[in-house]
């Protein structure tokens, strides 16, 4: 568990397209097996400390011709941002996804000394 000062919380959010692979017959949407986008996110001010992110499937645009297989997961945390990545495999087809985040974390307060 991670413990948060509240005077010093600061939470941040935002969306992210992760590919549109249809219109130009990208990977995600023409290619088979182990497939993944990543997408970098920098947050609006820096965290005092890598803070807890959370992400989810916003909207999914997917062929129902196939088993849909999808996984979105949050990589490196920073503590100016962190990086998005969403995998697929086997003959699923996805055409787009955007994903949308929450970052929550310890913020520099006028109250802080630095000695």
């Amino acid at each position: 568990m991670k413990r948060i000062a509240c005077h010093t919380l600061g939470i941040d959010q935002g969306s992210v397209q992760m590919f549109s692979d249809f219109e130009d017959d990208g990977e995600m949407w023409v290619g088979t097996g182990p497939r993944e986008a990543r997408r970098a996110v920098t947050f609006g001010a820096p965290f005092r400390e890598a803070p807890v992110v959370q992400a989810v499937v916003a909207m999914i645009d997917i062929d129902a011709g196939s088993n849909h297989r999808a996984d979105l997961s949050v990589g490196e945390v920073t503590c100016e941002g962190c990086e998005l990545v969403f995998r697929t495999w086997g003959d699923t087809k996805v055409a787009r996804v955007r994903a949308e985040w929450t970052a929550m974390g310890a913020v520099a307060s006028e109250d802080d000394w630095d000695v």
